[in-house]
């Protein structure tokens, strides 16, 4: 039964989500904090931080975990755990390969449709509204209990926004004035 659950979840979140996996965040936490309540608000987070620190699509990385995260709650032995992973990780990318597939092979007849031109206008600001709101689920007071918590969020917007310094310093700079300052 959890496997179909995790398989339809995490389908209808692929099915749904435009954008990307920062899109596909929101969605995401609302399933499985919310609705299932599978993890709680901070292991969530916790979630993101470490799918956004392994390679690969943080959409993926965070079913892949919850996948497996869910099993384990429940007891269930290491090879359940990682064909819950593996559950969760093939339903939420099944919706796009199979949307795109068929747009490659309809694309070359609609590219110059303005229908479709007007409806891929339309999405690229949705898009970027749902990448807003998943920033804006992860601000908890579990992720910003004190000041110094503000200012490693600052210092690391400024850095990536302004001076566009590498994520992967920024993720290595942050665990480092963690352990200063905390």
């Amino acid at each position: 039964m959890i496997f179909a659950e995790l398989f339809l979840t995490f389908f209808i979140i692929g099915l749904f989500t435009i954008g990307g996996g920062y899109a596909m965040l929101s969605l995401i936490q609302t399933q499985v904090v919310t609705v299932h309540q599978w993890v709680d608000a901070n292991t969530f987070t916790d979630i993101v931080a470490i799918s956004q620190m392994t390679p690969g699509p943080i959409g993926i990385n965070s079913a892949t975990y919850i996948g497996y995260t869910v099993l384990e709650q429940s007891g269930a032995p290491y090879f359940l755990c990682i064909l819950g992973s593996f559950t969760a990780s093939v339903a939420v990318v099944l919706p796009s390969f199979l949307i795109v597939l068929g747009m490659c092979r309809m694309y070359s007849k609609l590219k110059k449709n303005t229908i479709f031109e007007g409806v891929m206008t339309g999405v690229k600001p949705a898009v970027v509204g749902l990448i807003g709101a998943a920033a804006i689920l992860l601000v908890t007071p579990e992720n910003f209990p004190d000041w110094k918590s503000w200012i490693l969020f600052g210092a690391a917007f400024l850095i990536s926004w302004v001076w566009k310094v590498n994520p992967i310093y920024t993720i290595i700079g942050g665990g480092v004035l963690g352990l200063i300052l905390y």
